[in-house]
């Protein structure tokens, strides 16, 4: 090896490492001797910032249980009190049958118990058209299983088949909704002579 290739002496390596762990050992120290309260600092933050939204969490579960309970008791209420305005209405009709029932005791005047009769059922009528309660009118119609049940069947030549010819007990739609069929009897082609009743049994 030349002159100009030389290794690096002892002297020269000793001084490169009692200078590198110096510098080494500044850098950790600034690092070390910051971090310990940047870290306190975020904990701090990180752990008020996790009391507050525990907080509002709990606060907005209470909040939840609340609203659910007092819709529940809505509900009840609705399903207790849903007929209250349609009994207020119905208390005058029952009003005026005692009034009659009275009046038909003292009275033998027909013509008066008629026109009272009358009057409540004007009354009733005026109360259920209120709340939308309508009256099925299935006489003269044809026979429509959705809205009437049959009673019986009667033969006759005068109307179609399937016709109703007598309403024994009307029916009544609830907003659209059937809440009672029309019991009803319906019509039917008359037997013919030798054996169509036997063919319409069969």
């Amino acid at each position: 090896m030349s002159n100009k290739q030389k290794p690096v002496s002892e002297d020269d390596l000793d001084v490169i490492q009692d200078v590198a762990p110096d510098s080494e050992d500044s850098e950790d120290n600034e690092t070390t001797a910051g971090d310990p309260e940047e870290l306190h600092a975020l904990l701090t933050d990180a752990r008020s910032k996790a009391d507050e939204h525990w907080d509002q969490c709990l606060r907005l579960q209470a909040d939840i249980d609340n609203l659910r309970k007092r819709k529940e008791r809505d509900v009840a209420s609705a399903h207790k009190f849903a007929l209250e305005k349609f009994a207020v209405d119905l208390l005058p009709v029952r009003d005026s049958l005692e009034m009659g029932l009275a009046a038909a005791q003292d009275s033998a005047d027909a013509a008066k118990l008629k026109e009272g009769s009358e009057l409540t059922l004007k009354m009733l009528a005026s109360a259920m058209e209120k709340y939308n309660i309508k009256e099925i009118n299935a006489l003269n119609e044809q026979f429509n299983p959705e809205y009437h049940e049959a009673m019986s069947m009667q033969e006759r030549e005068d109307v179609a088949p399937n016709t109703v010819v007598t309403v024994v007990q009307k029916g009544y739609l609830l907003n659209d909704r059937l809440i009672r069929p029309a019991m009803v009897i319906v019509s039917r082609a008359a037997a013919q002579p030798g054996g169509g009743q036997l063919n319409e049994q069969a």
